[in-house]
């Protein structure tokens, strides 16, 4: 008789611990639900970033004798770094204040060959009549002073969704191969490696030293490849009846 008294205790236990776990996952859904249509949300924009310059890169491969795009890249910022970014700048953690305030949750890389071809991009993509343009950021006349280089673009861009149209932020960055080459490398070496106070300056002095190696190499390939036209042109022109 006891052990039916005690196997019943055990199953109400249990059966309690049940609900009570239902119960929070239940409401921990409830709570994460926004967050995932907000997220739902930011890919519905980088997709429409992505599709801008898919459809540019077809256009080009189809007028052109070359692409000037090279790869297209896209990421999410994850909750994590969204936290820590809002902790940061002493931001309240709400959603209202995460899309007010944090403009690089979605964002869209554009690699392309020559440093000209950044610029023209950017001049495609802005004077599309959907998109308004935020900010702008120009670490290539302006190189940061690690030696990073890059064109960053805050865009607006709308999405379409069932019953509304709602305007999303994406950043956008636009960068040759070169740059693109060191921001990469420099990630890999200094991402979550504790380096020697006393090596720091040396090992920033270097990497800046590899940006700028880059850069002349973007800006040699670019007047080799100006004086190719330029010759392929008089070719033409000569050839002209």
């Amino acid at each position: 008789m006891e052990d039916k008294i005690t196997e019943r205790v055990k199953d109400s236990r249990l059966m309690d611990n049940f609900l009570t776990n239902e119960k929070l996952l239940d409401r921990i859904s409830r709570r994460l639900e926004p967050i995932e249509q907000m997220n739902a949300y930011y890919r519905c924009a980088i997709m429409e970033i992505e599709t801008k310059f898919r459809v540019l890169s077809e256009q080009f491969s189809l007028k052109y004798d070359r692409n000037p795009i090279e790869t297209i890249k896209s990421r999410l910022k994850s909750q994590d770094s969204i936290l820590k970014k809002m902790n940061r700048k002493g931001i309240p953690v709400s959603l209202e204040a995460m899309e007010r305030e944090i403009d690089d949750i979605a964002g869209v890389r554009v690699i392309c060959s020559f440093v000209e071809d950044v610029y023209m991009l950017a001049d495609c993509l802005l004077q599309q009549d959907d998109i308004t343009l935020l900010e702008k950021k120009d670490y290539i006349k302006h190189p940061k002073d690690s030696g990073y280089r890059s064109l960053h673009l805050i865009v607006q861009v709308p999405i379409f969704l069932q019953n509304e149209k709602r305007p999303m932020k994406v950043e956008v960055q636009i960068r040759t191969l070169a740059m693109d080459l060191w921001a990469s490398q420099e990630h890999k070496l200094r991402y979550k490696k504790q380096i020697p106070e006393n090596e720091e300056e040396a090992i920033s002095q270097e990497l800046a030293e590899c940006a700028q190696i880059l850069a002349s190499v973007d800006n040699r390939m670019q007047n080799l490849r100006a004086k190719l036209s330029d010759s392929r042109f008089q070719e033409d022109e000569r050839r002209r009846p």
